[in-house]
């Protein structure tokens, strides 16, 4: 006999995990699908800035924000930008008045995982695809060669959404920016300079075409992105199974930064982790089609320069699960209710995240960024 699930949610990220949380405290039940094996199957990365008016409002909604104050990484909030010369050109503290406290990704989720009722979650449930089969309802195979029907299925399964396609055609286009990530661990004492440098938030080094992000993560390493504005394919010519030829590949680009900035990938311990940005179109959006939508990545994909991507995630699943809460046995104006608003929320922070990521590279960079930032004083 076929599994049925009423609400199948598609990835158990931040986002889909949010909404079978609201969905719990309003007494609805879901499966949430997840294709690692466990919660410990990978790290979580590092540390992310919650915004007050999205991913706060979202822990509200989901009766978990007095808890998420726990978790705060205090003094996480502090920013430094430095040009090339690694002059600092800005330096704010963190005086605790920010509406963006930092906390450990890991930890957040374990927060909204430990939320759940047990086994909501099914791990190691990797999904293939899915077909409509009339009247809202949906048949979802699985990678084992099983399969599901549910009355509801949502996607909230990233960038690369196995879901997405009964409702779009959109796929993810490479924005001209690659990533290669680093960390320095335990930094204070392995690596002073770094850590002075970085201090105890977040680092801004931007250059012309080019920049290294850091932020300082609660365990006390340093973590690094590297950013180059390079065609799609540059990095697929790079070994990154050769740590010490990689990062002579990555050091090429800075020969004329200081050498302090330069530390912070010639000093950098394990591997280094190549990763191109891609995103949707600006203003992705779809017809309503019965019994399916999407959230997070998986609706609206873009670049990280807004600092939106988590944050978006969990609000859209606070709103879809508050939107079906408000229209019991009629999902399809829950879904119509839901995805007005979600459209156009896409549309602005992903044309920012766009407008961001030309910003801070700029031939006068860090002076855009700088700018941008006195803006919203």
């Amino acid at each position: 006999m076929t599994t049925h699930h009423p609400i199948a949610v598609v990835g158990g990220g931040l986002g889909g995990l949010t909404l079978a949380r609201v969905l719990h405290v309003h007494g609805i039940e879901a499966a949430v699908l997840d294709l690692d094996d466990s919660p410990a199957a990978r790290t979580q990365g590092g540390m992310l800035d919650i915004h007050e008016e999205t991913g706060q409002q979202a822990l509200r909604a989901a009766g978990l924000h007095e808890e998420f104050l726990t978790l705060v990484h205090h003094g996480g909030q502090s920013m430094r930008v430095v040009g090339k010369d690694a002059v600092i050109r800005m330096d704010r503290p963190d005086d605790g008045s920010g509406g963006r406290p930092e906390v450990d990704r890991g930890r957040l989720r374990d927060l909204l995982l430990g939320s759940l009722p047990e086994g909501t979650v099914r791990w190691g449930t990797k999904v293939n695809g899915a077909r409509p089969l009339g009247g809202g309802r949906h048949e979802v195979t699985l990678a084992d060669g099983t399969a599901f029907t549910t009355d509801l299925l949502i996607g909230a399964d990233g960038a690369w959404s196995k879901v997405r396609s009964l409702v779009s055609d959109a796929q993810p286009a490479y924005v001209g920016v690659s990533f290669i990530e680093a960390d320095l661990p335990d930094a204070d004492v392995r690596h002073p300079v770094s850590a002075e440098l970085v201090g105890g938030g977040s680092l801004f080094a931007l250059g012309a075409g080019r920049g290294i992000l850091c932020h300082r993560e609660s365990d006390g390493s340093v973590h690094a992105y590297v950013a180059l504005q390079v065609p799609e394919l540059t990095l697929a010519g790079v070994d990154f199974t050769d740590t010490e030829a990689a990062r002579a590949f990555v050091l090429e680009y800075f020969t004329d930064w200081d050498k302090s900035l330069r530390g912070l990938v010639a000093d950098a311990e394990g591997p280094l982790m190549p990763r191109l940005i891609h995103a949707l179109p600006v203003g992705h959006r779809w017809d309503r089609v019965p019994g399916v939508t999407l959230l997070g990545d998986a609706a609206h994909l873009m670049s990280p320069f807004a600092g939106e991507g988590a944050n978006l995630a969990m609000f859209d699943g606070s709103e879809l699960g508050l939107a079906l809460a408000a229209h019991p046995g009629d999902t399809e104006a829950a879904l119509a209710a839901y995805e007005e608003k979600l459209f156009p929320r896409g549309e602005r922070s992903a044309a920012e995240s766009a407008q961001n990521g030309l910003m801070m590279f700029r031939d006068d960079a860090p002076q855009g960024l700088i700018d941008m930032i006195r803006s919203h004083d």
